[in-house]
This record gives structure tokens, sequence and C-alpha cells, in this order.
């Protein structure tokens, strides 16, 4: 997560202004020199903003998107919540913050799956679901830490492709598909607490 303070806000107001551009000009450099100017800042201000350029862009993008859906999560008072109850929240909450701007979202994954892309987006997608699970309440630190983001990561993705495919009715079909990969795994645990007495 990049660190508060003006740089970040500018940055922030900069993407704000960026992302309505890219439908129409690509995830390139004339979309942020355009979108720089409509936040009133200088076309210049993108060699320190994003020093390599789109995929800078991107990656401040996601991180964005953490902190905005972290702050859904505590504007939600989720404490009333089960576990799976918040990470769905959260995902939502991120998937209606992204709704505006589906094809930008769409584009920013066609490059993140370019194989010179692949270190960019492990670490963009490990960052996100710890995002969620902090969000959620999670605490752990033992192995569970890992295999619970390895398994939100395939859920999520998921989700993600199959909101952005287009399939079933926009965001509703996406949470119900969502909701059945949640509810597999939470089965899935179900059954493996019950096996591991009888395997002891």
């Amino acid at each position: 997560m990049m660190e508060a303070g003006p740089d970040r806000d500018a940055r922030d107001a900069a993407l704000d202004a960026i992302l309505p551009l890219v439908p129409l000009y690509g995830w390139q450099g004339r979309a942020i020199a355009e979108g720089l100017k409509d936040a009133g800042m200088a076309a210049e201000d993108a060699e320190w903003m994003f020093p390599r350029g789109a995929i800078s862009a991107i990656e401040a993008w996601i991180d964005l998107a953490d902190r905005r859906m972290e702050a859904a999560g505590i504007a939600a008072d989720m404490a009333g919540m089960r576990t799976h109850e918040r990470v769905r929240f959260l995902i939502k909450a991120r998937l209606e913050a992204a709704e505006p701007h589906r094809d930008a979202l769409r584009a920013a994954l066609s490059l993140l799956a370019l194989p010179w892309n692949a270190p960019i987006a492990a670490r963009s997608l490990a960052r996100s679901v710890s995002a969620i699970w902090y969000a959620a309440g999670d605490k752990s630190a033992d192995f569970s830490w890992y295999t619970r983001r390895a398994t939100l990561a395939a859920i999520y993705s998921a989700t993600l492709a199959f909101w952005l495919s287009g399939r079933g009715d926009g965001l509703d079909s996406a949470l119900e598909f969502l909701d059945r990969r949640l509810a597999d795994h939470a089965c899935f645990q179900k059954g493996l607490a019950r096996f591991k007495p009888r395997a002891a």
C-alpha cells in the first residue's frame, strides 16, 4: 500500500480523471496526459506519479481500490457480520466501485496478463487479497494465513472473470457466483474438520 500524503492524494485525483478516458484511448500515455490535464496537473507529473507508464498507473489504481474497499468496510461497521459475510461485502463494494470502469478494468487485466507483467499481477493480487482479509478482521499468523489468501485469490479471481465476461445479469449474477464459491469452500472446510478427528 502506498504511503499516505500529498503525493498519494494527487495520484488518486489523477487516477479518477484518467479512468474515464481509458475506454477512449486505452491504457496509453495520451489517457494519462489528458487525465492529468483534466485534474489540473502538468503532463510532466506523470514521470513521478507513474514512472513505468500505464503499468504503474494500473498498479496505483489497484492500490486505490484496496484503500477505498477498506474504507467502505469501516463505514459499514461489519462487527455483526460473520467472516464470509464480511468477505462478500468487501468484494461487492469493490465490484460496485469498479462498475463505471469495467472497460478500463478489462483492459488493465489484459495488460497484467502479459508474461512480462506477471510479477506485478501476482503482487497486486496478493495485496488485494490480503487487504480483503485484513478488512474482514483476519488475524491469523500461522499456516492458515497462506491458505486463506490462496483460497480467496482463486475465489476473487474467478468472480472477477465471471463478472467481466458479461455472463448473467451483471453484478447480481456475479454475487450469486461468489456466493456459490464461498459456499463450496465452507462445505469443504466443514468436511475437512470432520475428517481430521477420524484421521487422528
